[in-house]
């Protein structure tokens, strides 16, 4: 390996790239080379990083560590670092990129066209669905130390094709972000001032790994147009601007509906979905709902003496499901949407449980009285009594579950959507029936 090191350096200080080129490079294990790399000077490292096949090269870059990567990256030109990137096995690539230095990042957006952004995005390796997949390069930054008139010379330079120009960013020469100031700041300030006269460092930023739901909270809470994106370093490497950010509040919308009707999110519109798709999407939630039911169906086939004896109960058990159904539904679907725009936390269960106690009990006794009165023309004062106080029982019982289900699964970081109607009224049916059986068996029993 000395002696190859000795004919590369030869090579390159005579400018014979051919014979770099010409070399057998897959005779070599990728671990030497790697020592290869590091044993030359920088300039001669990038020159024979260069030179070699693009898939050596790639394969041979993930064998180096963090610091001899960036270094290397620095040394590239856009071009190359971009082709790097494509060549890279995807696990090096995510290992390489857990995260980038945010100069790098930046300089790497900034050479990009706009369609080249989306694969790009996936290529620094930042998860689905996270901030870095959404952000722009397209913002302009000055800096702390220039005039007023500086900036707003510099911004009338570079805003033209800018799709947000209404806050601008100051970072430091390292491109640390200071602060995020409106426009107008800079319209009206003393032309001879300083930018850091004008800073007051009060911002709100999101790191490139954040959840996307978190730039639509985040975005909601301070009522801003655009979000400054960082590296872990408080590096500015992009922003995330309103229109992205709706359109990710739209998907999550819609995505919860469809889980809400324990349907799979769709991969695309409704009408562009193939009939295999909209199949495939439905069939498991209803096939795991025929299971649920069947345990209903048992509970009746356990209780089928006392229905023979006293047949006006069974009229009265799809009112009951349904009332206990629809009212677990209510309860899910309103502590669903209050846990996705952040209204509730999962620390305010207990609060939430004694208002919805309260409410469902008020429900069940207006609900009591109306299916009383069908109970006594039906079945008399016995019937009566028993879907009276089953309703009020099963409507409390129905709207705990409708709580309890989407904060058990919040708390244990699953989507709170998951907590589908359908789930909930599968639910709420089997325990309204054990309730129904359990109070008319001991109240007929002691009457």
């Amino acid at each position: 390996m000395q002696d190859f090191k000795i004919k590369i350096e030869e090579a390159i200080k005579k400018h014979d790239f051919n014979k770099i080129r010409n070399i057998n490079w897959h005779e070599w294990e990728l671990a030497d080379l790697a020592d290869l790399l590091l044993n030359l000077n920088k300039t001669d490292r990038a020159v024979l990083f260069r030179l070699m096949p693009r898939d050596i090269a790639a394969d041979v870059f993930s064998y180096l560590d963090k610091e001899n990567k960036n270094s290397l990256l620095k040394a590239l030109t856009d071009e190359e670092t971009r082709l790097l990137l494509a060549n890279l096995k995807p696990d090096d690539r995510t290992d390489l990129f857990e995260e980038l230095p945010g100069q790098v990042t930046q300089r790497l957006l900034n050479l990009l066209s706009v369609e080249e952004l989306k694969e790009v995005r996936f290529l620094l390796g930042y998860p689905e669905k996270s901030v870095g997949r959404l952000m722009t390069s397209e913002y302009v930054a000055v800096r702390p130390e220039w005039k007023v008139k500086e900036a707003l010379e510099h911004i009338r330079k570079m805003g033209g094709n800018i799709e947000t120009l209404n806050i601008i960013y100051i970072t430091d020469e390292n491109w640390k972000l200071l602060d995020a100031l409106e426009l107008e700041k800079f319209i009206l300030a003393d032309p001879e001032d300083k930018v850091a006269d004008i800073m007051n460092r009060s911002f709100v930023s999101l790191s490139a790994f954040d959840n996307q739901e978190k730039a639509v909270q985040v975005m909601q809470k301070y009522d801003v147009s655009a979000l400054p994106v960082t590296d872990s370093d408080g590096i500015l490497i992009g922003v995330v601007t309103f229109d992205d950010v709706l359109d990710v509040a739209q998907e999550e919308a819609t995505e919860d509906f469809h889980k809400g009707a324990a349907v799979a999110p769709l991969k695309n519109i409704y009408r562009e979905a193939g009939i295999r798709e909209l199949y495939f999407k439905r069939v498991g939630w209803l096939v795991v709902l025929v299971f649920v039911m069947l345990i209903a169906s048992e509970v009746i086939a356990f209780y089928e003496e006392l229905l023979a004896s006293f047949i006006a109960l069974a009229f009265f058990i799809p009112l009951l499901n349904c009332s206990g159904g629809n009212a677990g539904s209510q309860s899910a679907t309103l502590t669903v949407r209050a846990l996705a725009t952040g209204d509730l936390k999962t620390g305010q269960l207990l609060s939430v449980l004694r208002r919805e106690i309260f409410v469902a009990f008020s429900l069940g006794v207006v609900m009591a009285f109306i299916v009383a009165i069908f109970g006594m023309i039906t079945g008399g004062a016995k019937i009566a009594l028993i879907v009276g106080i089953t309703m009020i029982v099963v409507i409390i019982a129905a709207s705990l579950i409708g709580v309890l289900l989407p904060f058990f699964l919040a708390r244990i970081s699953l989507d709170p959507a998951v907590a589908s109607n359908p789930l909930i009224t599968s639910i709420v049916d089997i325990l309204s029936l054990f309730i129904y059986f359990f109070i008319a068996n001991w109240f007929l029993h002691i009457m």
